[in-house]
């Protein structure tokens, strides 16, 4: 399982717990002692390293000093236990000794690209990102329908007799459409890729608000589209996708990390050949990687 292909589901599991570390590391000559355990004391930079690790395992319910107890409880616990299971020469086993190596190469893999990430998120970097963005995309059309949806071209022609004879579009798609997506068959806004093609040219063909199509047919049945609203659909501004743009910016500057230490490393690997490869195939394809 390779730190590249797993970047970032490590990066939520450690990440907290990485900065919390590197937040403790500040002023270690300001740490409370919240507790001792045999004479091994826990502090208040221990608890915010728990807090950001079990933060969102912990249950809602538990907030401010509670919250805070819950989790010196916590480490109380793990500390008796830690100590007992020191005592029993636990971590004298290779299965721990691999187990630790392995958790410290994750922590070491996450507080360095957490530490690439944090650099590379200036506002000048996310303004560049966002531009370069926002230069690729044009205004597309927008429009906001609702349909009824029937199995067969003539309970298709039913309904929009129905609707053209004066009755409510909402109430006759409530009816009989069998679109249980939409209530009473209000789509919302859409592109025209966002839809079955034969339904996207129908709608995108009618021109002001209450006009009716006649029936569509697509792989889902037959149509009925009415008109709601049409606009042009604008790029969002920067304060509406910030955070996306931050989180582009952030995974982008460790992924690139990533891929160039990687490339620069001499890796050698023996996975088990494929089923009808031959070993000297399997040693060349694995070169490569």
């Amino acid at each position: 399982m390779s730190f590249l292909t797993h970047r970032l589901s490590l990066r939520a599991a450690t990440a907290s717990v990485a900065l919390a570390v590197a937040l403790c590391g500040v002023a270690p000559a300001a740490a409370k002692v919240l507790a001792r355990v045999n004479g091994v004391e826990i502090t208040d930079e221990d608890l915010a390293i728990a807090r950001a690790d079990l933060e969102e395992r912990m249950p809602r319910e538990l907030q401010g000093p509670a919250r805070d107890k819950a989790l010196l409880d916590n480490l109380i616990v793990a500390k008796v236990v830690a100590q007992k299971a020191e005592a029993e020469k636990v971590s004298a086993s290779p299965e721990f000794a691999r187990k630790l190596a392995y958790m410290r190469d994750k922590l070491l893999t996450e507080t360095y690209l957490g530490k690439l990430g944090e650099a590379a998120n200036t506002e000048a970097n996310v303004q560049k990102t966002y531009d370069e963005v926002a230069k690729t995309q044009k205004p597309e059309p927008e429009v906001h329908a609702s349909h009824i949806l029937v199995p067969t071209e003539e309970e298709a022609k039913k309904a929009l007799e129905r609707v053209k004879g004066g009755e409510d579009f909402s109430k006759v798609a409530t009816e009989v459409s069998k679109d249980p997506g939409s209530k009473g068959g209000d789509l919302g806004w859409f592109t025209k890729d966002r839809m079955v093609p034969e339904f996207a040219e129908a709608a995108f063909k009618l021109e002001k608000p209450g006009q009716l199509s006649d029936p569509v047919k697509s792989q889902f049945g037959w149509h009925i589209i009415k008109l709601e609203e049409k606009r042009t659909k604008e790029f969002p501004k920067l304060d509406q996708v910030r955070d996306q743009v931050v989180r582009y910016v952030v995974q982008k500057a460790e992924g690139d990390e990533v891929v160039k230490l990687r490339d620069a490393a001499k890796i050698e690997r023996f996975d088990t050949p494929q089923k009808g490869m031959k070993p000297e195939d399997a040693e060349a394809a694995n070169q490569k990687k």
